[in-house]
């Protein structure tokens, strides 16, 4: 039913993935050749093949991420150049194409796997040249290797740093779950190891009085693996070279071809309204800060290190709030079994605890139901370790689909995240952004999970355009700021005392606070990325065009030193090259939907959470996400929504 996860074999594991792309091509060559034009005799064999070397290659994708070590760093790597020139093949193979072109169906779900299987083709340059195709092929390994290089790079140097304090005066006010974690003992004395992994380095560029050291975190920080700088060269020229053989003006315009923004310029300017809108909220934002710490703590000129520690003491002044006021209150355990429970509740489903082996014993697993009948799986990863790459994100592992047999799959996935980890002194504890950050990657697996097309290549997020894949993330998000979700988990771990309305209420109130400073953040990243990919930049003019674009969006200049973009994994490492926009595009459809399925008392309509299930999460991409929308909720979906979920209204 499922494929237990299992670790490699390291020492045979080229060997086995070349032996299982020999399997593919040669099954490949067969459809060619056979006389058959029906869409189960070619297309489904062909999913199963997608799904065999998938299966085959997550795990190792996975662990090289969560649990890394030189043999999986080693074992990735190898793997590649082989995955990428198979892959670049394939979409160069022309006799398939022109078979493909041959299919006939009456369905319309096999069609569309038909016309975006032929896109797609042509989108990889099947019908140029060979010479211009064998170059592809060299560039798509050659960025296969860099990206993932990149990725290595910025987790070494992140392994590779320890601020080590001994004066308890610089550690005064951090909370104790954070002081836990850092506390060491050292020639019999106390010592506190702050790094760079993220529950560390928040605890104390939030709340570390030592200005020092918060520079020296945040400098070491933001100059972490300076070598990608070349990487970051190289990428780039990549991109663009690729655009240019492939018939475009540039990697943006490239890019766009699979979103559902249509042009670099409707996403600049769509990033521009949103500056216009935020920009006179944050300035005020910003002075309000700067002349809190100026009477605070007389500082004349407030530095970008500053930012998140006196943001956190004007938040507690003004709201009488801080997020280490939450956390004894999140255990993560239940705030697990909250999720859960809401999701059960929302649209039918049950969960139940699989006891099997895992890569960690902080790893749980849960086998999900519907209908008393198996529906999915779920993997959670939830606390940082020195192995584990920063951030938190979603990871399907397999997809649902009917195989060519009539044999059913079931979709599985992980869901991973950084929290601070559990010790024998304190289990994991979350802050209320851990919270909002759980429901996030929560939204994404619930995407993955909940699809019920038949065809694999629609499944899930299978085929879901860049730009609009993060709209049921954000979407389950809201549920974590609604106070009788929060109270369906909100305990104090140690006396198991229910969170006190009050600091409901303060959650709820102080939702929005600087809520313009962080939009123009997110919005500077975006731009810079959407302009990064539109001709080629290198070496200074990367940070030139940085700096020119903070002149609308940072109101608070980094320092000089600040190289923000080499540890920029979304666009140099993941898959948001060009794309970083579609975390503001698609929260307007997010904002636009929550709004829209509030009651006339404030709560959540249960119809239009079970509809939403079935119009949108169960769809996967059997339609685009703007169709879906339209039939679930009769609507197109509106900026003004995004700008009245951000309080700018």
């Amino acid at each position: 039913m499922f494929n237990d996860f299992q670790t490699p074999n390291y020492d045979n594991f080229i060997k086995q993935l070349k032996t299982l792309i020999d399997k593919y091509n040669n099954t490949i060559e067969k459809l060619i050749a056979s006389n058959s034009f029906e869409y189960n005799e070619i297309i489904k064999p062909m999913q199963e093949l997608d799904e065999e070397l998938s299966l085959f290659f997550t795990p190792l994708s996975h662990l090289n991420s969560v649990m890394n070590s030189d043999i999986t760093q080693k074992t990735y790597e190898d793997s590649l150049p082989i995955l990428s020139e198979f892959h670049t093949k394939l979409a160069h193979n022309k006799s398939l194409f022109e078979k493909l072109q041959t299919i006939k169906t009456n369905s319309p779900e096999q069609q569309r796997v038909i016309d975006e299987s032929l896109k797609e083709f042509r989108l990889s340059g099947v019908t140029l040249p060979a010479k211009t195709k064998q170059r592809l092929e060299e560039i798509d390994a050659r960025l296969s290797t860099l990206s993932n290089q990149f990725s290595q790079n910025l987790l070494d140097a992140t392994n590779a740093f320890v601020l080590s304090i001994d004066n308890e005066e610089d550690v005064k006010g951090i909370p104790e779950a954070s002081l836990a974690s850092a506390r060491k003992i050292k020639d019999k004395k106390t010592v506190y190891e702050f790094t760079l992994q993220m529950p560390s380095y928040i605890a104390y560029m939030t709340y570390g009085p030592n200005r020092l050291h918060r520079e020296t975190l945040y400098r070491t920080y933001n100059t972490r693996a300076p070598q990608n700088a070349q990487i970051i060269d190289e990428i780039l020229s990549l991109r663009q070279e690729e655009a240019k053989l492939l018939g475009f003006d540039d990697y943006a315009q490239y890019a766009l071809e699979r979103r559902d923004a249509s042009s670099p310029d409707e996403v600049i300017d769509f990033l521009e309204k949103i500056i216009e809108v935020a920009s006179p909220y944050a300035i005020k934002e910003t002075q309000q800060l700067k002349e809190f710490a100026k009477k605070l703590d007389g500082i004349d000129l407030l530095q970008s290190y500053d930012v998140g520690y006196y943001s956190e003491k004007l938040k507690k002044e003004l709201f009488d709030f801080d997020e280490t006021m939450t956390q004894e209150y999140f255990k993560k355990e239940d705030v697990l079994k909250g999720l859960l429970d809401l999701v059960s509740k929302l649209f039918d489903v049950k969960f139940k605890k699989i006891d099997i082996n895992l890569w960690d014993q902080s790893v749980e697993a849960y086998d999900i139901y519907e209908n008393d009948t198996i529906l999915a799986r779920l993997y959670f990863d939830l606390e940082a370790r020195a192995q584990k790459r920063g951030g938190a994100w979603m990871h399907d592992f397999e997809t649902h689909f009917v195989d060519s047999h009539k044999n059913r799959h079931f979709a599985s996935a992980f869901i991973v995240c950084n929290f601070m980890p559990s010790s024998p002194k304190s289990p994991s504890l979350l802050r209320h952004d851990d919270v909002v950050t759980l429901f996030h990657e929560m939204g994404h697996a619930l995407h993955h999970i909940f699809g019920s097309s038949e065809e694999r290549a629609l499944s899930g997020i299978n085929g879901v355009a860049w730009d609009v894949v993060e709209f049921p993330s954000q979407f389950l998000e809201n549920f974590a700021y609604q106070a009788n979700v929060l109270k369906s988990f909100g305990f104090h771990y140690e006396t198991k005392e229910a969170i006190p309305e009050w600091l409901l209420s303060k959650i709820e109130t102080s939702k929005n606070f600087q809520a313009a400073m962080g939009i123009l953040r997110q919005v500077e990243f975006a731009l810079f990325d959407i302009k990064l990919h539109l001709k080629p930049y290198k070496s200074d003019e990367i940070q030139a065009l940085l700096d020119d674009i903070r002149k609308t969006t940072s109101l608070i200049t980094p320092p000089s030193y600040n190289k923000f973009q080499h540890g920029f994994s979304h666009i140099f490492a993941g898959g948001y090259a060009a794309g970083y926009y579609s975390y503001k595009w698609a929260e307007v459809l997010s904002a636009d939907a929550f709004f829209a399925c509030l009651d006339e008392t404030g709560g959540f309509d249960a119809k239009k959470a079970k509809d939403y299930k079935t119009y949108v999460l169960s769809q996967g991409s059997k339609r685009d996400m703007r169709k879906l929308y339209n039939e679930w909720l009769g609507k197109e979906p509106e900026l003004k929504s995004l700008i009245s979920l951000y309080g700018l209204d």
